[in-house]
C-alpha cells in the first residue's frame, strides 16, 4: 500500500476539486468543492449528533438517483447550505445533471453537501454564498489541491488547534485508488497534547508527513485537552474509489471512512460533532474479476460474491486509513489566522516537529 503520485484524491481519475476561501476583514470561511462532471454513484454516512446537510436521504440505496454530479463542503453552519446552489448553477450551465427532459439543459444537478460550524471565526453574517461554491468549482482541478486553511477548512479548529483541509490517497496492489479530503473541525483532539503526537502519526506513507514528532508537552492553548473550546464543530468529508459500486457498497466506504476519523480525532462522533462522510465510486474498473472457472458446478456465484466482499473489505480498510492521514494533513498545513492569535496552529505550538518548505 502507497499513496498516489499527488497523495490526494485527486489520484482518482474523473475527480477535481476546487476551493473558495475569504480572510480578512470580518471573514474566514470557505468552501470546497468535489466535482465529478458525468457522475459518480453516491452515498453518505453521518455519525455526530449535529449534521447540517442537503440531499443525503436521495443518497440512501433504497432511493432512486444512483449519480452525484458533485459534493459540496463548506463552513457557514446551516447557513453555508446555499453554497450548493452555486455549484448547482455552475454544472446546469455545462448541462451535468440528472436528465429530466429531451433537451441538454433539461437536467437537475445532484449536489449533496454538508457544513461545519465557523462562525465565531468571522463577523456575523460573513458565509458562504451560492457565489462561493460556484467559485469553488470555477478553480477545480484535477492537481492536487492546496491544504491547510483553504476552502472548507479556512475557519476549521482542531481540538486546541487551529483545523483545516487535507487530502491523502492509497493506492492497491491491484490498481484500486482510494482518495480522502477532509475539513477537520472538531472539539476532540488530534494531538496527544502530551506529547504533541498526532493521534494517527503511525499511518504516515512514504514520510508523507515531514515531521520530527515531539515527546513532550509544549506550550499549550488555555484549556487544551479539556473540551472548553466551544462545542459546535463537525468534520466533513468525502472519500472516493476508481471502482464500480452499488450505492449499498459505498455507503460501507463511508462507514469505514468514519471508522478512519474516529482514530484520527479523540473523542469523535460527539452530540456537538456533526460528522459527515460522502463516498463517491466513479466505476472507471470493476470491483473485482473472479476466475470461477476450476469450480464446481453451482459454487461459481457464492464464490463470485465472496471475492467481492473480500474486495470490499480491502477498499474499506484502505478508505480508513486515507481518512485518518487526510485530517493528519489538515492539522500539520494549517496556519492561524490573523484575527485569532489565540487560536495558534500546530506548528505555531511545536515548531521544530514540521520541516517547513516541504
Amino acid at each position: 500500500m502507497n499513496p498516489g503520485p499527488l497523495n490526494a484524491i485527486t489520484d482518482v481519475p474523473g475527480i477535481l476539486v476546487g476551493h473558495h476561501q475569504r480572510i480578512g476583514d470580518g471573514w474566514g470561511t470557505g468552501t470546497t468543492v468535489v466535482l465529478v462532471p458525468d457522475g459518480a454513484v453516491g452515498a453518505v454516512d453521518g455519525r455526530g449528533g449535529a449534521p447540517g446537510t442537503r440531499e443525503t436521504d436521495l443518497l440512501k440505496p433504497e432511493n432512486m438517483v444512483r449519480r452525484v454530479n458533485a459534493v459540496c463542503l463548506t463552513g457557514g453552519s446551516a447557513y453555508g447550505l446555499a453554497a450548493a446552489d452555486g455549484v448547482m448553477r455552475w454544472l446546469s450551465e455545462r448541462n451535468h445533471g440528472f436528465r429530466v427532459g429531451r433537451q441538454p439543459h433539461e437536467v437537475v444537478p445532484i449536489v449533496p453537501a454538508a457544513v461545519l460550524f465557523d462562525l465565531p471565526r468571522g463577523d456575523w453574517g460573513n458565509r458562504p454564498t451560492a457565489d462561493f461554491g460556484y467559485a469553488a468549482c470555477e478553480a477545480a482541478t484535477d492537481h492536487a489541491p492546496a491544504q491547510g486553511t483553504v476552502g472548507a477548512g479556512t475557519g476549521t479548529k482542531l481540538g486546541s488547534f487551529k483545523g483545516g483541509l487535507g487530502t491523502a490517497s492509497v493506492v492497491l496492489s491491484d490498481g484500486a485508488v482510494v482518495g480522502a479530503i477532509v475539513a477537520a473541525n472538531a472539539l476532540g483532539e488530534a494531538v496527544d497534547v502530551t506529547t504533541g503526537r498526532p493521534w494517527a502519526a503511525g499511518l504516515e506513507l512514504d514520510g508523507e508527513f515531514h515531521a520530527h514528532w515531539p515527546d513532550r508537552p509544549a506550550l499549550m492553548p488555555a484549556g487544551a485537552g479539556t473540551g472548553e473550546a466551544a462545542p459546535l464543530n463537525t468534520t466533513i468529508g468525502v472519500v472516493a474509489v476508481n471502482r464500480a459500486l452499488s450505492k449499498a457498497e459505498c455507503r460501507r466506504l463511508a462507514m469505514a471512512a468514519q471508522d478512519g476519523l474516529a482514530r484520527a480525532i479523540r473523542p469523535a462522533h460527539l452530540m456537538f460533532d456533526g460528522d459527515t462522510v460522502f463516498a463517491l465510486a466513479t466505476g472507471d474498473q470493476p470491483l473485482t474479476v473472479p476466475d470461477d472457472s476450476v469450480l464446481p458446478e453451482g459454487f461459481a456465484a457464492e464464490y463470485a460474491e465472496g471475492k467481492r466482499f473480500e474486495a470490499l473489505d480491502k477498499l474499506c480498510a484502505a478508505a480508513a486509513d486515507a481518512f485518518s492521514r487526510a485530517i493528519t494533513h489538515a492539522l500539520l498545513s494549517a496556519t492561524a489566522l490573523p484575527a485569532e492569535p489565540d487560536l495558534p496552529a500546530y506548528r505555531d505550538a511545536w515548531p521544530g516537529a514540521i520541516q517547513l518548505g516541504e
